[in-house]
């Protein structure tokens, strides 16, 4: 990880969770981290930790939506004029809303797309033409998936969601392709975790809780921390490695 010190990297997602992890992460391995999200309020919160914790690097919080295109548009401005452009780019934010295929909303629809697929889309593109602008040549795109991006479980509410992670599945290597063709060496991973203990099934059940207090409870879940761990390894490999993709489930999972 020593190569990424002091250089910029954005981490969408950040205020909770696993992105909030991943920023933490980066800034106490020396980063400059832009971490973005709807509710700022929490990722400066974290930026004072990371200070109190003297960690080496600094978390810049931002806010963000990056379902609306004009935002994310003006967030890469002032990274271009703050800290001349991006070298890292972990497209964490996502969501899953109980919407089925038979009977679900498509104002819910429309939101896990424009998260999941248009948001991660917008600001992959925009991360590439940040480094090809600065001709850096080792960045690295990492989008944070799900094992749904790979297979369909048997739950009506999260067939959408599983859906638009299938997109993203297809997405990882269309980049993958494209950055061949283009001749550079950024690199793309894909990392597609299992239950992970995070607030994820608290907003997917969020006129429910108690399923996902039983949803937690069911097994012994991946925490955030295994996560982490994973984009520190992505990120450490040598520049001749391309990780395509990882996926990451606790042992006791069975999908």
């Amino acid at each position: 990880m020593d190569r990424w010190k002091g250089r910029v990297a954005l981490v969408t997602g950040a205020s909770v969770g696993i992105g909030a992890a991943i920023a933490k992460s980066l800034v106490q391995h020396g980063m400059k981290v832009v971490g973005c999200a709807r509710n700022v309020k929490q990722i400066e919160d974290l930026a004072a930790e990371c200070v109190n914790n003297g960690f080496s690097g600094t978390l810049f919080p931002y806010k963000c939506d990056v379902s609306v295109e004009e935002e994310v548009l003006s967030m890469f401005s002032w990274i271009k004029v703050q800290h001349q452009g991006i070298d890292v780019c972990v497209n964490n934010a996502g969501l899953a809303l109980p919407e089925p295929l038979l009977s679900g909303k498509t104002s819910g629809w429309r939101t896990m797309m424009d998260v999941n697929v248009i948001g991660l889309s917008l600001c992959t593109r925009e991360t590439y033409q940040s480094m090809k602008e600065r001709k850096v040549n080792d960045g690295h795109i990492i989008n944070i998936n799900s094992v749904c991006g790979h297979r369909v479980i048997n739950n009506a509410d999260a067939h959408f969601y599983t859906a638009s992670k299938y997109a993203v599945t297809a997405l990882t290597e269309g980049l993958r392709q494209e950055l061949r063709e283009a001749k550079t060496h950024i690199r793309i991973t894909g990392i597609s975790p299992g239950l992970v203990e995070t607030e994820f099934a608290y907003r997917l059940f969020s006129e429910t809780p108690e399923k996902a207090v039983a949803t937690y409870k069911s097994i012994k879940c991946l925490q955030a921390a295994d996560i982490t761990n994973a984009v520190g390894y992505v990120l450490s490999a040598p520049p001749h490695v391309q990780i395509g993709d990882i996926e990451i489930t606790p042992v006791e999972q069975l999908m």
